[in-house]
């Protein structure tokens, strides 16, 4: 549902947003971008006009069990942390529960990153990438790179899972399995997280073996590009 603003153009603290909410039971409320939902007297600068503005979103949102997506554009300030990068007062970024950063990849014209900056429910997610293509929009899966790297246009480091593929294709040239233990503390000394390890088995489709007391990865069958 889109509200309607052809008679009169919406704002963060509209008593529409509340009659919509109810009306549709809604469970996910997006404003885009907030600069467009300011109203004509609010200056997006003063800490105490967005405060209040943020706070009341927020009773929103708890009053009615709804989540609010609230998208902004980074200005250009080169060297600031992700939090001053955002277009007015830092109260925005203060009031999340959850702040993702999404950017292009340099270069990589495609390619996309989501990166968790803020999270104050859980552990930090892990970076996806998307593609945008002729096609439309495709997942990417993990990916490497940091809120730094993504923000400061630095080529990211070589794609860990693509690391970890590697180090599989090495092994299973002289090994046709091997005891899990020892490919986790391998990848480890390389820099390379289990979760990223099991990722890469999981792409290559191997296959987990018991052997007496332990577990040992089937390489015998992969087969490398």
């Amino acid at each position: 549902m889109v509200i309607d603003e052809s008679e009169k153009s919406l704002s963060m603290i509209d008593e529409r947003l509340e009659q919509a909410i109810v009306q549709t039971n809604a469970r996910l409320l997006i404003l885009d971008p907030i600069q467009a939902y300011l109203g004509g007297g609010m200056d997006m600068n003063r800490a105490n006009e967005a405060r209040d503005m943020t706070k009341k979103l927020g009773l929103l949102a708890e009053k009615y069990k709804c989540a609010i997506i609230l998208i902004g554009h980074m200005n250009k300030a080169a060297g600031n942390k992700a939090a001053y990068r955002g277009m007015g007062s830092i109260d925005f970024f203060a009031v999340a529960r959850s702040v993702l950063l999404v950017g292009r990849i340099e270069g990589q014209k495609n390619t996309r990153a989501v990166v968790q900056i803020k999270n104050n429910l859980a552990a930090f997610g892990h970076s996806k990438a998307f593609e945008l293509t002729e096609e439309g929009f495709h997942w990417l899966g993990d990916y490497e790179i940091t809120a730094d790297e993504l923000l400061g246009g630095i080529t990211p480091k070589a794609n860990k899972k693509e690391r970890a593929k590697q180090l599989i294709y090495e092994l299973a040239e002289t090994n046709s399995v091997v005891k899990s233990e020892d490919i986790v503390n391998l990848a480890e000394e390389k820099g390379i997280s289990k979760r990223t390890l099991e990722n890469a088995k999981k792409e290559l489709g191997i296959k987990g073996k018991r052997i007496g007391e332990s577990w040992y990865w089937k390489l015998d069958e992969i087969v490398k590009p």
